[in-house]
């Protein structure tokens, strides 16, 4: 078996101003995580977090992988807090799945009170754990599911990456069959939108992820966009893994292009393909360089020729 097609949506939602959620949709690897720290650092630690999870090493599968992943994650969001006073006190809830398709397992690292779900046969079954205060109280028998869902400290999270020196993290492993369909979320979109309503919007849209992801978070604008929304989802179908692919260093093509390249330079460039797609330059940045030195050649000829006229 291996995993078909994937698809994944974050939104700001009605209420907010900027969305602190950030998603990890790179096949085997699929995390969502949801900042929290207000201002602008839910959003740097939720960064962190998912850079820190996009540089798992190739052939890395399994539970300790993904424990070890989110402690760093953890150790990074820590550190820039104590580094930055302004962000003290930031951390990111985060939920991540790991699937190893040659031995057809899935592999759950979870802090916080995102979720993991699994769609099986049409019913959807919830993977994770909330580390949430109301969570515990449903988990004690203090509170029922219903009465959670209205409970009006239903955000308040009792665990998270990066607020402490240390981090508890859940892992488990849970085998995977064709068929399946794979979602993680923010609560933007779990305090909205019922269960039952999410497993009747994944069928309408026949299962396929994109437009899956698309109706989830149109449901939760409708019902008020309370909260940042972000939804990541995958299948898992019949047939042979793919290969895995290489990690390319992104070289310049100006460099590519020239066998002479020193060895030196040639690693200057290299960086991570996934570094490269979010942090990278555009097209546009290219172009401008490229102007700035031939303007600056032209200038440089012009200086030269009026030297030797005078």
């Amino acid at each position: 078996m291996r995993i078909g097609r994937a698809g994944a949506l974050t939104d700001t939602g009605r209420r907010r101003t900027q969305n602190e959620d950030t998603f990890v949709c790179e096949p085997p690897l699929f995390a969502v995580a949801d900042g929290v720290g207000g201002a602008q650092a839910g959003e740097i630690a939720s960064r962190l977090a998912a850079t820190a999870l996009e540089e798992r090493l190739p052939g890395a599968y399994g539970e300790d992988t993904l424990a070890a992943l989110l402690r760093e994650a953890n150790e990074r969001i820590y550190q820039h807090s104590l580094d930055d006073r302004t962000t003290a006190g930031m951390g990111t809830v985060v939920t991540a799945l790991l699937v190893d398709e040659a031995h057809g397992a899935l592999a759950v690292g979870h802090v916080g009170d995102s979720r993991a779900y699994r769609v099986r046969d049409g019913q959807l079954e919830q993977l994770t754990t909330d580390h949430s205060l109301v969570g515990e109280l449903v988990r004690t028998g203090r509170l029922s599911a219903e009465e959670a869902e209205q409970h009006p400290h239903r955000s308040v999270i009792t665990r998270a990456v990066g607020t402490e020196a240390t981090v508890a993290v859940d892992t488990f492993t849970i085998t995977t069959a064709p068929g399946d369909l794979y979602l993680i979320c923010s609560d933007g979109l779990t305090d909205v939108v019922r269960d039952h309503e999410i497993v009747s919007l994944i069928a309408a849209a026949d299962g396929d992820p994109h437009a899956a992801a698309e109706s989830l978070v149109d449901a939760a604008n409708r019902g008020g966009g309370i909260d940042n929304i972000t939804a990541v989802l995958f299948e898992i179908v019949e047939g042979e893994p793919a290969p895995a692919p290489a990690r390319v260093a992104a070289v310049p093509e100006e460099a590519t292009a020239d066998p002479e390249l020193p060895e030196a330079d040639t690693e200057a460039v290299t960086a991570p393909a996934a570094e490269v797609r979010r942090h990278g330059p555009g097209d546009g940045n290219r172009w401008l360089a490229l102007a700035a030195i031939v303007l600056a050649l032209v200038a440089a000829t012009l200086l030269v020729w009026w030297g030797l006229t005078r």
